[in-house]
């Protein structure tokens, strides 16, 4: 597996592009967040379409292109795709089960200096819960782009979470796409579990086994209730305390989920808490505001 050289948002954007070439049926709609040099837009101007900040509008025209054979993908920032479109959402994504992909960038607090408006830590409860949407949070550029593929693929519903700038390798997984697990390392016999979530809760477990080498590391892309109980499954089979690193509220996260899922099992979350920052800075600085940081995380695994 090739380094990565793109963030995650931009991994989409060129992925979606490459895959228009050669399925006419792909749009693409963004909520004034295009930006210049997009590459689908060079590519396929005519099939490109910015909505302004107009996100539940940008849904629900979502829902009736698809509904006309069309396979949309659309994107705003996490709180507005999540939260400001919610009840869009619900009715699109759930209740009519239209084959339309939403791509929320910025999730968590990777807007950082943006502030609270343009945080989002509450998109996986929303989202969770709404049946039939698969919910995917990938790690890296390869990750992304097989997620990406794997939507266009399916005419399913989907919500992919991203962050904003961040660049890292996606860990090495079999075939065409992750699986409900991706083992880091198993870790040692009855050792402690870290269960990372999204990206940066994949680069803070990935920082924790540095120090720890003995933990083991179980990788989650996919977040549904279908893909996480078959990832509790396999979680099932190890038997140390799990502890679920994740950039996201304690409530609705992939923790309680799994939680619910592991009856008499020791499932501890390392999350955003219930805080809001009260300081600027950058993303990580924001991330630890919350005790949401390798010492957390460490903590969580003695």
């Amino acid at each position: 597996m090739t380094a990565s050289t793109l963030s995650g948002r931009d991994a989409y954007r060129h992925e979606l592009a490459h895959l228009a070439a050669e399925d006419p049926a792909l749009l693409c709609l963004e909520a004034d967040l295009g930006g210049k040099g997009h590459p689908f837009q060079a590519a396929h101007p005519e099939r490109f379409f910015n909505l302004g900040i107009a996100e539940g509008a940008m849904v629900d025209m979502a829902t009736g292109l698809a509904s006309a054979g069309y396979k949309p993908f659309v994107s705003t920032f996490a709180p507005f795709a999540a939260l400001r479109a919610a009840e869009s959402l619900k009715l699109t994504l759930g209740y009519l089960n239209a084959g339309v992909t939403v791509v929320a960038p910025y999730a968590g607090v990777s807007g950082a200096w943006f502030g609270t408006t343009h945080h989002c830590l509450e998109d996986l409860a929303v989202l969770r819960s709404i049946p039939g949407v698969t919910i995917a949070a990938p790690y890296g550029e390869a990750e992304t782009r097989a997620v990406v593929r794997a939507a266009a693929a399916s005419g399913r519903p989907h919500y992919i979470r991203t962050g904003r700038n961040a660049v890292y390798d996606s860990l090495p997984f079999d075939g065409e796409l992750p699986g409900p697990v991706t083992w880091d390392h198993r870790g040692e016999p009855g050792a402690t579990v870290l269960v990372s979530v999204g990206e940066e809760g994949t680069r803070l477990a990935l920082e924790a086994r540095e120090r720890r080498p003995e933990l083991g590391h179980a990788h989650l892309v996919y977040l549904d209730h279908a893909h996480l109980s078959l990832a509790a499954e396999e979680l099932a089979t190890t038997t140390g305390r799990l502890v679920v690193v994740e950039e996201h509220r304690a409530e609705g996260g992939a923790a309680e989920a799994l939680a619910l899922l592991l009856p008499g099992r020791e499932v501890v979350g390392v999350n955003a808490g219930h805080a809001w920052p009260t300081q600027g800075g950058d993303h990580h600085e924001v991330m630890a505001q919350l005790g949401l940081d390798l010492p957390a995380v460490l903590a969580a695994t003695l």
